[in-house]
């Protein structure tokens, strides 16, 4: 068994503009991480993720960018402790015709068991629950977080 999942939004704005709001630490720290982004998602860089709902700063390890296109990196599986490990998220940006964008967004490399299993349903929840902020930022300049937790 391998605990993975996927979710996915259109998002009518073009890619750059759709890519920016994900890759930019003010306009993620808008609608996402509303305790703050530490800097830009760029290759390499760890940075940390603060949410004003959920307290505590996240390490985020960024492994590739690939500008309008692709964001991986890892974080520590919530499950994890007293033995962290790492999940994997990859962010895929897909251009539609009509200046629209497809975002993916895939995480995987929980444990093989019920904590991995219920962390990876948390994980999906809060995924869906950001591409829809992402969608309600980009296209409307709402924040949908405020509030909701």
């Amino acid at each position: 068994m391998d605990l993975r999942f996927k979710v996915h939004i259109k998002i009518q704005k073009p890619i750059n503009e759709v890519f920016d709001a994900v890759y930019n630490p003010k306009k993620l720290s808008s609608y996402f991480t509303t305790g703050g982004a530490s800097g830009p998602l760029d290759e390499g860089q760890t940075v940390t993720w603060d949410f004003a709902d959920f307290p505590g700063a996240f390490p985020v390890y960024v492994k590739q960018v690939i500008p309008n296109q692709l964001i991986v990196f890892e974080w520590q599986a919530q499950d994890s402790e007293p033995n962290p490990y790492n999940t994997k998220v990859e962010m895929r940006f897909e251009p539609l015709e009509n200046n629209s964008t497809m975002v993916s967004i895939t995480e995987s490399g929980w444990k093989e068991d019920e904590k991995g299993l219920n962390s990876s349903y948390g994980n999906c929840f809060g995924w869906a629950h950001m591409s829809c902020c992402l969608k309600a930022f980009v296209e409307y300049g709402i924040n949908l977080r405020k509030g909701s937790f």
